[in-house]
């Protein structure tokens, strides 16, 4: 079986060494990138299981993205966890609102994460 293709869209690169690291480790195939008009690029042009995805970005940020994808009929059932370190309830209410899967408050545990990318990866893999 493929393994499932994680995008991890966060603009600190001691936060993307981390997440990559422990999503590989825990047997994703993992991809990058820094902004969110990259992400929602490369969302368009290829296929992932599940999309992590930090609010504060330069230039488009994660709740701009997380509309645009739940506006895109092709994009819509993708499935999204924001991990932030915005962690007042305003921002997770905002979040869940646009249509959030999953809200993680930065500094994260490597658990929770792995648990929630791999339950929400079963959840999306085609059948």
């Amino acid at each position: 079986m493929a393994k499932a293709r994680i995008l991890i869209v966060e603009d600190e690169p001691n936060i993307v060494e981390s997440l990559s690291f422990i999503l590989r480790r825990a047997g994703f195939e993992v991809d990058t990138v820094t902004d969110g008009a990259e992400a929602l690029d490369r969302v368009r042009r290829q296929a992932f299981e599940v999309l992590v995805l930090d609010i504060m970005l330069p230039g488009m940020n994660g709740l701009d993205v997380l509309k645009a994808i739940r506006s895109d009929q092709a994009l819509s059932s993708l499935p999204v966890i924001v991990l932030t370190a915005k962690g007042q309830a305003n921002d997770r209410r905002t979040a869940e609102a646009i249509g959030a899967n999953a809200f993680i408050t930065k500094p994260f545990s490597n658990a929770d994460v792995v648990e929630r990318v791999s339950r929400l990866a079963q959840a999306n893999v085609p059948r």
